[in-house]
């Protein structure tokens, strides 16, 4: 760990106010990727996509099912993924078969029926993984393999935490620095909550340079209240039914493949984090029901996909608290919100430049937890399969910024670069011969993967 305090594992020991403010920090930490994927969408589909309230309903209740599916044992927070904005942009540029002629808003919901499908297809993994055990799975996924695609997680982050810091540096410099000051120099609850800290004092500031008329680089306003004038203080979110056709399901669900192995990545890294034993306890197959079902219910009424947000395993490893009750109440302040689009439209208001600033810490997080676990996993990096794996995923994941797009029976089909990687390191960690790894021989470093069968206390 990178804290010098002690870790909570039972947030209850801090009270109620505490907790409550613990859940509002992992909730500004999901928040803006969160709510930036329906944004995206509705470009593609000329406003009439996703919605915002209806995305934050589903990150609440998708989180809160996952959870329950994972015994309530994982914290993790499930936000809108990324991964399918490749399939949405195809879906909604469709113009043959049943969608010549059709709107973007009559497009939407075939897109949804696509994603319905790609979140059952994880239910199969999970089937796999139970059947065959955890362990014959992981033997494909060495720390040599794993450790390298946390580290993908957190650096393919990177650039948007510079695009975001760059519409503002000194904004984004507030933030940054004082998450820092708090975070070292912080006493008590202080030191806990450094990332909410440093989002209400960086506010505070745009606030008053918005005063004083400063602007933006590019000369925009530094915050814009339109929306939250515009927005109704109560409203419910805008439900809708999805539908199916094979063109969409072809053009969608196999992006699971993608989002499958970042699933694992994730949990891996949360698991790491933590010093748990996640895809043991309560094991990988549950994460992935929960994860595959919370997209599935999602996209049935409407929403986007879910997958497990490693803006919160940042913030796990900055706050040193490891409750996932801490989690379920920043899902429970995201359904609350879903139906208060005025306050949704107040924390929407939040300048880019200051989550920029916010995320230039937890992106990095997540790829020194990837260089932790190769460490701490003694990874052989003497031997020349483990630099070649190492490599291309690291090539894979970082290169290929805009995936791999392929035609499948006259369909695009996008695999992001996060998916290139992990298939790349799984079929050359399985092909290249000296693999000497063995699941559960290394109990302290696999323990600090979270992959271990044997958990004890780190030292």
């Amino acid at each position: 760990m990178s804290n010098n305090f002690e870790t909570i594992r039972d947030a209850r020991t801090l009270g109620i106010p505490k907790m409550l403010l613990l859940g509002l920090q992992h909730m500004f930490a999901m928040f803006g990727a969160t709510i930036l994927v329906p944004i995206l969408v509705n470009n593609y589909f000329n406003g009439e996509g996703l919605s915002i309230q209806v995305t934050l309903f589903f990150a609440g209740i998708g989180t809160l099912f996952f959870h329950v599916c994972a015994r309530l044992k994982v914290p993790a927070f499930l936000g809108s993924s990324f991964a399918f904005l490749g399939g949405f942009a195809t879906v909604a540029n469709l113009d043959t078969g049943i969608f010549a002629g059709m709107t973007y808003g009559e497009k939407l919901p075939y897109a949804c029926g696509g994603i319905v499908v790609a979140g059952l297809l994880y239910l199969l993994l999970a089937l796999v993984i139970k059947l065959v055990g955890i362990k014959r799975v992981m033997r494909f996924l060495p720390p040599v393999v794993t450790g390298p695609i946390i580290i993908c997680i957190g650096l393919s982050l990177a650039p948007s935490a510079v695009n975001n810091a760059s519409t503002n540096w000194f904004l984004a410099l507030i933030a940054l620095a004082f998450i820092v000051i708090f975070n070292i120099w912080g006493k008590g609850m202080w030191k806990i909550i450094p990332i909410l800290l440093g989002v209400i004092i960086s506010y505070a500031a745009a606030l008053f340079m918005n005063a004083l008329g400063f602007t933006n680089a590019d000369g925009s306003a530094i915050l814009d209240f339109s929306g939250v004038a515009s927005s109704s203080f109560i409203g419910l979110p805008p439900f809708l039914l999805c539908k199916f056709d094979v063109t969409a399901i072809l053009v969608m669900a196999p992006i699971a493949l993608a989002t499958m192995m970042e699933h694992i990545g994730d949990i891996s890294a949360i698991s790491a984090t933590v010093g748990a034993n996640y895809l043991e306890d309560p094991g990988l197959h549950r994460t992935l029901v929960g994860d595959g079902l919370a997209t599935s219910l999602s996209a049935l009424f409407g929403g986007p996909a879910n997958t497990t947000y490693g803006e919160n395993t940042g913030v796990l490893e900055l706050s040193g608290v490891y409750d996932p009750k801490v989690i379920r109440l920043a899902a429970l302040y995201a359904i609350i919100l879903s139906f208060i689009p005025k306050m949704a439209a107040v924390i929407g208001s939040l300048p880019s430049a200051i989550i920029g600033g916010v995320s230039f810490i937890l992106y990095g997080m997540i790829s020194a937890i990837g260089v932790r676990n190769v460490v701490e996993n003694k990874v052989d990096f003497t031997k020349s399969r483990n630099l070649i794996i190492a490599a291309v995923i690291l090539v894979c994941g970082l290169g290929f910024s805009n995936g791999f797009t392929f035609t499948v029976g006259g369909t695009s089909i996008t695999l992001t670069s996060l998916a290139i990687a992990a298939l790349a390191g799984i079929v050359l960690n399985a092909v290249l011969p000296g693999n000497d790894y063995s699941f559960g021989e290394n109990p302290s470093g696999d323990i600090n993967r979270g992959v271990s069968f044997n958990p004890q206390k780190k030292k």
